[in-house]
């Protein structure tokens, strides 16, 4: 096929459920290419020689070889290629602002100059990692002779994951350390069954197990255990921190400790990790909110608007500083969000919160915004506008402005260098300040994407196995 033959091949629209049914279900939105579908999508990639897509992609899989296995129907070949540098493609395909990485380099994309004309790479990858899975063929990774080394990996995210995976493939003993009594971290409490179904994580954590990793739940290391305690008492070579970023931050306005009042990742848990939404087999209590107002402009404020929608908010509203050119969520997210009726109020943000007199939310006061010149991000600077505060009535507030490091680990691990922001600080091969001890993925970066997390598991995991074959 010529290159002009493959730029005649429309993109592949994504099948999804409709928005007036699936705000009202915790199903999957998009529901997945067919075979055509992935065939011709792949189809598309022009398989060039320098494949800048790869430039993108923080764990580099080889994208034009599993496309062009995709274009010709081997989707089995087409998987073993993605697994050979990502170990969970069917989150990946899913959650991965490809948008950003891979496809923002597409020449595909670039030669229509529309990124979203771009290959849908994240979308072929989704499809053969789903084939794959509901086909039973998954295969289990090899793993050498035991070394007789011991591995403790705290937290069980993206960034634990890969790194577990990898240090056992090595023949090392790996046991897994998560607070909550599930494992999967962000992508169990954070990312919403309707983005990200449950199954497909607890498949993941299910093929480390047959790999031979323990995994330990309701274990706080800093309280449990110290993080040194594993290393001098229970006898583990070398430890990997991969606890990410979940400590919830808040504006410090007015009216922040209302009754109605939560921070988004408190509501999401209740939600993801907890069901809440699913009241005949879940005890897990929630706000019964009808008019919900949700703070920031990220992919967490996007899941928290749209969360709130299925838990039976007749009104939704999301309320941002800047303009929507400026948001960090992605473009899809938005769309959906709209798509299911949240109510988007840019350049404009809260400046306190009003409770009744049983101290519960009744109002929010706002004040409106224009842009300035860009800061340090590359975006233009919200300034506020002097006397355009107005008030919305609402008895749900949910702030979704970020999160940060739990210090739990930084002030109970003497000797842990950490930066300003509570992240930990490591070098090059992701080493700490203390032999033996390693760390990556949001612990380290702040809040990232679920992928930069691998990428930083899989780095960290290399500089381990090296460690222990040195030892």
């Amino acid at each position: 096929m010529t290159p002009q033959e493959k730029m005649a091949i429309p993109p592949q629209a994504m099948p999804e459920q409709d928005p007036q049914v699936r705000r009202h279900n915790m199903g999957e939105v998009a529901t997945g290419y067919t075979e055509k579908q992935a065939m011709l999508e792949a189809s598309r990639c022009l398989q060039c020689k320098n494949a800048p897509c790869m430039q993108g992609c923080p764990v580099s899989i080889n994208i034009p070889g599993f496309l062009g296995a995709a274009a010709e129907g081997d989707f089995t070949k087409a998987i073993a290629i993605i697994k050979e540098s990502s170990l969970l493609p069917a989150v990946c395909g899913r959650v991965c602002p490809q948008e950003k990485q891979c496809q923002a380099y597409c020449t595909m994309g670039k030669v229509l100059k529309d990124v979203e004309k771009s290959v849908a790479i994240g979308r072929v990858e989704r499809y053969c990692a789903d084939l794959q899975r509901e086909s039973g063929k998954q295969e289990v990774a090899a793993v050498k002779p035991a070394t007789g080394k011991r591995v403790a990996i705290i937290g069980s995210g993206p960034a634990g994951i890969t790194a577990a995976a990898d240090i056992r493939r090595e023949g090392h003993e790996v046991v897994m350390f998560e607070a909550f009594h599930k494992p999967g971290g962000v992508l169990v409490y954070g990312i919403p069954e309707f983005r990200l179904p449950k199954s497909i994580v607890q498949n993941e954590i299910d093929n480390l197990v047959k790999m031979g990793v323990k995994v330990e739940t309701n274990f706080v290391v800093g309280r449990t255990r110290r993080v040194q305690d594993l290393i001098e008492k229970d006898g583990f070579d070398a430890v990997f921190i991969g606890t990410g970023a979940g400590l919830p931050k808040f504006m410090n306005i007015p009216g922040e400790n209302l009754v109605g009042v939560f921070s988004a990742n408190e509501y999401l848990t209740r939600a993801n990790l907890m069901k809440a939404y699913d009241e005949q087999n879940a005890d897990t209590p929630y706000y019964h909110g009808k008019k919900v107002a949700v703070l920031g402009g990220g992919n967490v404020a996007m899941d928290s608007a749209r969360m709130a929608l299925r838990l039976g908010a007749e009104e939704v509203h999301i309320i941002y500083r800047r303009s929507e050119k400026e948001m960090p969520a992605r473009a899809e997210e938005v769309h959906h969000a709209k798509e299911e009726g949240v109510i988007f109020h840019t350049l404009e943000n809260a400046k306190q919160i009003l409770g009744d007199d049983q101290y519960r939310v009744k109002a929010i006061e706002c004040v409106r915004f224009e842009l300035g010149e860009p800061d340090a991000s590359g975006r233009r600077s919200p300034v506020e506008i002097p006397g355009s505060e107005f008030t919305m009535d609402m008895d749900t507030v949910i702030v979704a402005v970020g999160n940060g490091s739990n210090p739990l680990i930084s002030q109970t691990t003497a000797g842990l260098e950490i930066n300003k922001r509570g992240n930990i600080v490591v070098d090059e091969n992701n080493k700490t300040s203390i032999d033996g001890i390693y760390a990556g993925g949001d612990i380290v970066l702040g809040a990232a994407t679920v992928i930069l997390a691998m990428g930083e598991g899989r780095k960290a995991a290399k500089a381990m196995n090296e460690y222990l074959a040195s030892k």
